[in-house]
């Protein structure tokens, strides 16, 4: 299922109503897939779009000459008919390296890009076992707590403790690592979170996302006015050099960073920095979890840690939907229309189980999978704006996995998987929180 530039007729049913509420998307991923590699959507606010959800179709699309990244070809914002508190809004109109093409993308890219080099990375790994360590004497300790007061309550001494592992272990390993990064101080690090939080929510109002927005931007000039201040070995402190050091020209299309690239590149830092690998690192857990098997194949050596991360990556995606590309021309996706200037996601969590492209057996949990398959998933992206935080990410949680199952090898969910609470959001695909039992 490929993308053509000839148009052909497009499927005539009702665009599907895209879920502000998040949830699950692996049902109505799999319903959508069996019409077809692409699909017409609605996002918040009855903004017409699309969706291209097929593994080879939107390896195509990704990758066409003629599908941008900057918002200046989308059509109903160049209009005006986007609204200042449509949710989606942020994903359209920060600016950095998301949201940039060509000559500008790879200026940003080449900026941040110093950061993330295979040395830099691998020079991370002791300070992040050990601050994993740190956290799972964090997590123990108030596992151990909680224990003793429902013993206490229940007059008995043998009460499991319950604690919700996304919260005091998921989410703030990726949350120190990128902060530790751009030179984030830890005063501001809970409420960028609670922000992030907010800001990749597709079922927030306007007012709300207006102020999220308007917060996040205050508290990382704050940031960055404090590494001006007292620069040190980080990202910020960097990025404002390369901002006031160099060529003449400034901003877009420049040679050097404008203070609206600048908040707008930490603000995507910020975000994809640790919200994908804390949604990787929960949902990778809730997999070992509910497969056992696959657990124990880890232990027995006939799979490592890493495998686990790869497949955790294609089976449930961190980012379900990721917004937005536009095409410059009219197209085509599997008989779906698709016209110049529409917003379209990118629809990695039903690639990741497109039975096309990974076999009759996509929806199965399968840590072998990647040693029997030269089908590699798309879920951090491919092309010019695959994710430069990859090998971060696939090393914190793979650190994390590791660590984690050797310390508590009987670690269970204390609840159904039914029960866990989804996100607000058909972005970022998680659960909120993820109470265990340390066994």
């Amino acid at each position: 299922m490929t993308a053509s530039s000839t148009s052909r007729p497009a499927s005539h049913s009702a665009p599907h109503r895209m879920d502000s509420s998040g949830g699950c998307p692996h049902a109505s991923n799999a319903a959508l897939l069996a019409k077809g590699a692409a699909a017409e959507v609605l996002l918040p606010g009855d903004v017409p779009a699309a969706a291209v959800l097929g593994h080879e179709a939107l390896k195509e699309f990704i990758g066409r000459p003629d599908v941008a990244k900057n918002a200046r070809h989308f059509t109903a914002l160049r209009e005006g008919r986007i609204p200042d508190g449509w949710p989606l809004r942020t994903f359209a109109t920060v600016q950095g390296m998301v949201t940039s093409d060509g000559d500008d993308h790879r200026r940003l890219r080449a900026l941040v890009s110093k950061a993330f080099t295979a040395r830099r990375v691998e020079a991370l790994r002791p300070g992040i076992e050990r601050l994993t360590d740190e956290l799972l004497d964090g997590v123990e300790a108030a596992a151990a707590a909680a224990a003793g007061a429902r013993g206490d309550a229940a007059g008995s001494r043998a009460a499991d403790g319950v604690v919700d592992l996304r919260a005091l272990f998921a989410l703030p390993l990726p949350m120190s690592v990128i902060s530790e990064l751009l030179g984030v101080d830890a005063e501001f690090r809970d409420r960028l979170h609670v922000l992030s939080n907010q800001v990749v929510a597709t079922d927030i109002g306007p007012g709300e996302a207006v102020a999220a927005n308007r917060e996040m931007v205050a508290v990382l000039a704050a940031v960055a006015a404090s590494r001006k201040d007292r620069p040190g070995d980080d990202l910020t402190s960097a990025l404002i050099a390369a901002r006031e050091e160099g060529g003449d020209r400034l901003g877009e299309g420049g040679d050097r960073l404008g203070e609206a690239e600048l908040i707008g590149t930490m603000i995507v830092m910020i975000i994809a920095g640790h919200e994908t690998t804390l949604n990787l690192i929960t949902n990778a857990v809730r997999a070992l979890c509910a497969h056992r098997d696959q657990l124990e194949l880890i232990r027995a050596g006939g799979a490592d840690w890493a495998d686990a991360v790869e497949e955790t990556l294609r089976w449930d995606s961190p980012v379900s939907f990721f917004p937005f590309r536009y095409p410059t021309r009219d197209v085509t996706v599997d008989g779906t229309l698709i016209p110049a200037g529409t917003p379209v996601l990118a629809g990695f969590s039903a690639a990741g189980r497109d039975p096309a492209a990974h076999g009759p057996d996509a929806d199965r949990f399968d840590i072998t999978r990647r040693t029997r398959s030269t089908t590699r998933h798309l879920s951090l992206g491919h092309g010019a704006h695959y994710c430069l935080g990859a090998p971060l990410a696939r090393m914190e949680t793979t650190i994390a996995l590791r660590r984690l199952f050797t310390r508590f090898p009987d670690l269970r969910i204390a609840v159904p998987e039914e029960e866990l609470p989804r996100h607000r959001s058909f972005v970022g695909n998680s659960v909120r929180e993820l109470p265990v039992v340390l066994g």
